[in-house]
């Protein structure tokens, strides 16, 4: 993150200085599509994210400069005064959602940055509202707002002003993160744990091969599939698939779809994973968490029907390398894999994957080395 751009750039647009916060994107080790299933998910913050300036102006008014795109804005803080640039929307949605709990803002100042990669998966926007959300917290409340609250804040934020209905796990990330600690979060009774996560003394890396690409699909695909879990949990009786076993949905097999059928196999397989994958860490065991990965890969892929030929080719290259584990993260039809990788192999890894990658789509996939760290935090300049 780069402060002193951003210190640079407040100070030349606003003659001044002021406070300085950051928030994190994030990865999640495994558990997708769970969420909205009322599943576990497993993520963690990551050392890439967003980084603002900001300073009251004593105004009515919110003064806001998005450093990497060269884009002013200015808007009031009323309903009515939404921002035409998208990117703003959600400074002004944090506002707005506070305000709609009862809580203090007031006019400011502010210059961000950020550098998590774009359509990767890693949640930048997220990061913004966990950024503005903690700081107008800490500037004007005092910090009474706890923090799920500043989370939900990023998520109504998502639903309210960017047209986005997301989970809660993106925004829980990035405000909860803890250096070297993954975290299990139950998004339907919203308990959490710390897991120790320091692949590096067990001699692994993490990292993300980004493909680069983002398929567009015809239709609502998010839509459909969570749309198939409602139809399953519905024939078993149960308001989500949480806690459903193959069993079960074996038993109602002939009243559903085969595609419904195979929708509820791979949501049902993947909470065992995540439960599976928290045991496996706590015993320091990395190679049965790499086989969960790979196994929650090729279930999103031909159960899920989330994946894509790159994402397959990549998962494909990283077996054949002897990697540990690796699966696609995030919702789907591009982005990047997550790969669990002995120190000793990533090299060979990495070019490999580059190479076969470039031969068959004619580019390199990205490639990003994962920190586990800290949440929404003020930095201390």
């Amino acid at each position: 993150m780069n402060i002193e751009l951003v210190r640079e750039k407040f100070a030349e647009k606003f003659g001044t200085a002021g406070d300085v916060y950051a928030s994190p994107g994030r990865i999640n080790l495994i558990g997708e599509h769970t969420d909205y299933n009322g599943g576990f998910v497993f993520p963690g913050a990551i050392d890439k994210g967003i980084v603002a300036e900001i300073r009251p102006n004593g105004t009515d008014k919110i003064r806001a400069y998005a450093v990497d795109l060269n884009d002013y804005a200015e808007f009031g803080l009323r309903e009515e005064d939404k921002p035409a640039a998208s990117w703003a929307c959600y400074i002004f949605g944090v506002a707005r959602e506070i305000q709609k709990r009862g809580g203090k803002v007031e006019g400011f100042d502010t210059a961000f940055s950020g550098d998590v990669p774009l359509g990767a998966g890693m949640s930048s926007s997220a990061a913004l509202e966990s950024t503005f959300a903690f700081a107008l917290n800490h500037i004007y409340n005092d910090d009474k707002i706890d923090k799920f609250e500043l989370a939900r804040i990023g998520q109504s934020t998502e639903h309210n002003y960017c047209g986005v209905n997301c989970g809660i796990m993106d925004q829980f990330a990035s405000v909860f993160g803890k250096k070297g600690n993954l975290m299990r979060l139950d998004c339907r009774s919203m308990e959490f744990a710390y897991f120790p996560f320091d692949p590096e003394k067990f001699g692994y890396r993490l990292v993300l091969l980004d493909s680069v690409v983002k398929h567009e699909l015809v239709g609502s695909p998010y839509n459909k599939r969570r749309e198939s879990c409602e139809r399953v949990a519905k024939a078993l009786g149960q308001e989500t698939l949480r806690g459903a076993t193959m069993a079960q949905l074996d038993a109602i097999k002939d009243k559903i779809s085969e595609e419904d059928y195979k929708r509820a196999r791979y949501v049902i397989g993947e909470e065992r994973r995540v439960l599976d994958v928290c045991d496996a860490l706590e015993r320091g065991d990395l190679e049965t968490v790499g086989e969960r990965m790979y196994e929650t890969h090729w279930g999103m892929s031909k159960d899920y029907e989330v994946s894509c030929e790159e994402l397959d080719l990549l998962a494909t290259i990283a077996k054949e390398c002897g990697v540990t584990g690796s699966r696609i993260m995030g919702g789907g039809f591009g982005g990047c894999t997550i790969n669990l990788v002995k120190k000793e192999l990533y090299d060979a890894f990495i070019a490999t994957a580059k190479e076969k990658f470039a031969a068959a789509y004619g580019h390199e996939p990205k490639v990003y080395d994962v920190v586990i760290s800290d949440g929404a935090r003020k930095l201390d300049i």
